[in-house]
């Protein structure tokens, strides 16, 4: 028997939480990461958020850097915060990478790794992810419950 299966053409989370208030750095980076769905509530291997730590404070110097630069900072990033070394292996920093460059957050420039255009993340969420891949998701929902209604009414 064949199963087929049923691969989305895109995905996204989406958590709401309360409004950011009193957050440390890292925190506010760990909501952020919660709640775009790059993290898992009571995930221990949170090395995402470490990641994109790194390079938000790249973005204030306007750096970038290289996946061996990244690795160390994540290292050292863990270290500062007290935090076990788990997830930090370079294979993982890598996937992380490509995790953050699919919501559009960093981007490749050569060998080194970027926020997007240097810019707000505020910004790079509307443009990237509100406008293009949420209103062309929730467009196909639409498709698929107008589909339903027109079979089942």
């Amino acid at each position: 028997m064949i199963v087929a299966k049923d691969v989305p053409l895109s995905e996204i989370t989406l958590r709401k939480y309360e409004k950011p208030a009193k957050l440390k750095e890292r925190e506010l980076v760990k909501k952020v990461c919660l709640a775009v769905g790059l993290l898992q509530p009571g995930d221990s291997r949170d090395v995402v958020v470490d990641v994109l730590h790194v390079l938000l404070k790249g973005m204030k110097r306007k750096r970038a850097f290289n996946c061996s630069e990244i690795e160390k900072r994540v290292i050292q990033n863990r270290k500062m915060h007290k935090l076990p070394m788990l997830g930090v292996a370079p294979s993982n920093v890598r996937r992380q990478i490509k995790r953050l460059r699919s919501l559009f957050f960093i981007e490749k420039v050569k060998t080194t790794y970027r926020i997007t255009e240097f810019s707000p993340l505020s910004e790079t969420f509307e443009e990237k992810i509100e406008r293009f891949l949420l209103h062309s998701t929730l467009q196909r929902v639409k498709e698929y419950l107008s589909a339903i209604d027109d079979k089942f009414a």
